[in-house]
């Protein structure tokens, strides 16, 4: 048994839950006024969509009271984990990893003195993956698309 993750929270589902297949329908261009759901219209009286509406309030709250130098840094180390990954591909993606590392490098060498305690972190970072990369290209490692 599977499960699948809804806005109104995770769902058990099998096989034997499934819908028939069916045609695609034609469906009118969107055009204003609430989305069609499942079950109809979506509406703003919605119970999982106050639901989600405030979920989505309370995320935003959050994210503004983290200071905004956390964020960046949490994205500087999403860059360098899209470096790896790269880096690590068989054959590895080259051009993909460089543009990771230049985007890295671009937000860690341009606010420097301004990403609190986690700077040197990601200078250490940033250094370690432009070796990593170095290395790999050294190896051999092909530039694919």
């Amino acid at each position: 048994m599977s499960s699948l993750w809804t806005p109104g929270g995770e769902r058990p589902v099998s096989k034997d839950d499934a819908p028939p297949r069916a045609q695609p329908e034609e469906r009118p261009p969107a055009g204003p006024g609430p989305a069609p759901g499942p079950a109809g219209p979506v509406t703003a009286d919605d119970p999982e969509v106050a639901d989600m509406e405030a979920r989505l309030a309370e995320v935003q709250r959050q994210l503004a009271e983290t200071p905004a130098q956390v964020v960046v840094a949490n994205h500087c180390i999403g860059l360098f984990q899209l470096a790896a990954l790269h880096l690590s591909h068989q054959p590895p993606k080259l051009e993909d990893a460089q543009l990771a590392i230049d985007a890295l490098g671009a937000v860690v060498e341009g606010l420097r003195g301004r990403l609190g305690d986690d700077e040197q972190s990601l200078d250490d970072a940033l250094a370690q993956i432009r070796l990593a990369y170095v290395q790999v290209k050294g190896a051999g490692g092909e530039a694919s698309g």
